[in-house]
């Protein structure tokens, strides 16, 4: 009877440490899911600057039409969205026509002085802060949620749960690593 106890007693004990680890991984999956809202939300944010953006520099610099042109694509691949690793390809494309269209306005001094233009330049610094911030964040807790899942011996719960390995939010080269800072003082 003793040993019975004791069996009973282990099949609890190992039950109770399986939920804890399942508990665990759905509360990183939550957690993960819901840091990638916070970059959609400051992706959106972005995305809805541009055009507001390319009227601006339109009204100063109407023979830049080819560039206007490839940031209103870029905005429109970049809103697609799809994976971490698709978005990311997005962003990195969009953040390159920004760099060429920010660096267009250097050469139009009455560009670089308009209120408007200066306050998107505000909004857009504070978005790719904000961007960086929540993406860290998120990265953060995909590396928890992966070790979790790869590690014993929750990857043995993970694996009978279907919990997968997420995708980081990866900017893929070294010069898009930096945020979009034009500086027109």
């Amino acid at each position: 009877m003793t040993a019975f106890l004791i069996f009973i007693g282990a099949i609890i004990a190992l039950a109770m440490f399986a939920i804890a680890i399942y508990n665990g991984l759905v509360k990183l999956r939550t957690t993960a899911e819901s840091s990638w809202s916070d970059i959609d939300v400051q992706l959106k944010k972005r995305y809805n600057l541009v055009p507001a953006l390319v009227e601006t520099v339109k009204g100063y610099a109407k023979h830049e039409s080819g560039l206007f042109e490839k940031v209103t694509k870029a905005r429109s691949q970049a809103m697609q969205g799809g994976s971490p690793e698709e978005i990311a390809a997005g962003h990195n494309m969009l953040t390159g026509t920004l760099k060429s269209l920010f660096a267009v306005s250097e050469a139009y001094p009455d560009l670089k002085a308009n209120s408007n233009f200066l306050e998107l330049q505000k909004q857009f610094e504070e978005i790719e802060s904000d961007i960086e911030s929540a993406r860290r964040y998120y990265n953060a807790v995909v590396r928890d949620y992966n070790i979790k899942t790869e590690t014993f011996p929750s990857a043995m719960v993970a694996s009978m749960f279907n919990f997968t390995k997420k995708e980081f939010f990866e900017i893929e080269t070294p010069e898009e690593r930096n945020a979009i800072k034009p500086d027109f003082s």
